[in-house]
């Protein structure tokens, strides 16, 4: 099968996050006719289990090269925004229309067609192991896709000694950006707390909503300037709640929902005492709870880097640009065990209504990955 055929059959299962619909078995499948070992791996609690997959191929005695990615999609959204049906793959001028095509499957099909050729090239003739981590938890809460994985490859001491993430890390056109880590994210609720009364008698109440200008603007005061391969850590206020629908009523408190994305100046426990001393110097009772969905990580291997831009520029005659950018991928967990780097299509039309991608980046993409595969087992 090749890319294009892989990836249109892969964008007609309904694997809305966490459900699987059977696109792992179908990667499995494909795998196992080529001599792939498949182990299917399923994570969860009773009524939320998570297929995931490790096959891997073993050639000589050299490295393991691992490609991550993940099956699973956000909802389609309103139907009938789409022009066409979100899980039946359809060809309208050089473009394949489908939830998922460009977030993650398009490049999930491009690397396991770009690996069977290689394999068939090479008369399974080469040196190291060829292997892939699918998921089908990494668009919701990731609690039971590749981090359960690289805890399972940990406890049963499988290494993978380099591994590259089949995310959409093109802003404009392929070959334009790859990814060499990532900000890590925190989600973060604020209660200030009032004291509850009558609005026509506020001496004998503490309205929490007085303060809410000088927590906004403490929170908002800039958290570093960045370094040399992250950009500053920024926050955003992204929702401000009194629940209170009565006008004559001074509320008890007043919440607040920020997310930062911080760089690794920070840890997400230095990052939190922060915010807490910033919120201290004020003179109101809060409360702040957080959650932390990802430390930032930099995880730069030269030869990773080297044979990726490489082959991106023999392909398409690009040089890419090795960014820190967007957000938070599965290649935070990836990063704990070995070198990691992340390079997939054009991310324009993820997640969005009359999601994308051009046949033609398909094709490229897979010759890049094809190229890239070579280059490891070569050096």
């Amino acid at each position: 099968m090749d890319a294009l055929e892989i990836t249109t059959k892969l964008v007609s299962f309904k694997s809305v996050t966490p459900k699987d619909d059977g696109a792992i078995f179908f990667l499995a499948k494909i795998l196992k006719e080529y001599g792939f070992k498949c182990k299917i791996l399923e994570f969860g609690e009773k009524n939320n289990k998570v297929n995931n997959l490790y096959a891997y191929l073993k050639g000589g005695k050299g490295p393991n090269l691992c490609f991550a990615g993940h099956t699973d999609v956000v909802p389609p959204g309103d139907l009938d925004k789409w022009k066409t049906n979100p899980f039946k793959a359809s060809i309208k001028n050089n473009t394949l229309y489908g939830r998922g095509a460009n977030d993650m499957k398009g490049a999930i099909g491009s690397y396991v067609s770009a690996a069977i050729n290689y394999i068939k090239n090479c008369k399974m003739n080469f040196e190291g192991t060829i292997s892939f981590l699918i998921t089908g938890d990494e668009e919701g809460d990731a609690d039971f896709g590749t981090k359960k994985v690289v805890q399972w490859l940990k406890t049963n001491k499988i290494k993978i000694d380099y591994c590259l993430v089949g995310e959409p890390t093109n802003p404009d056109f392929l070959g334009q950006m790859a990814k060499t880590g990532r900000r890590g994210s925190m989600n973060c609720k604020l209660k200030i707390i009032g004291t509850q009364g009558h609005v026509a008698y506020p001496e004998k109440a503490n309205n929490p909503i007085s303060s809410l200008p000088s927590f906004c603007t403490k929170l908002m005061e800039p958290l570093d300037k960045g370094n040399e391969v992250f950009q500053p850590s920024n926050l955003e206020i992204t929702s401000i709640d009194v629940g209170n629908k009565i006008t004559n009523l001074i509320p008890n408190e007043v919440n607040l929902v920020f997310n930062i994305r911080f760089n690794n100046n920070f840890t997400s426990k230095t990052l939190k005492e922060l915010i807490n001393k910033r919120l201290k110097s004020l003179d109101n009772k809060f409360s702040l709870k957080t959650k932390v969905s990802g430390e930032p990580f930099f995880n730069f291997s030269k030869k990773l880097h080297d044979c990726l831009a490489q082959s991106i520029y023999k392909v398409s005659g690009k040089k890419p640009t090795m960014s820190t950018s967007g957000g938070t991928s599965d290649a935070r967990f990836i990063s704990k065990i070995c070198p990691v780097i992340e390079f997939g299509l054009v991310g324009k039309t993820m997640h969005k209504v009359n999601e994308s991608v051009s046949i033609k980046d398909i094709k490229e993409l897979t010759a890049i990955y094809n190229e890239f595969i070579k280059t490891i087992f070569s050096k």
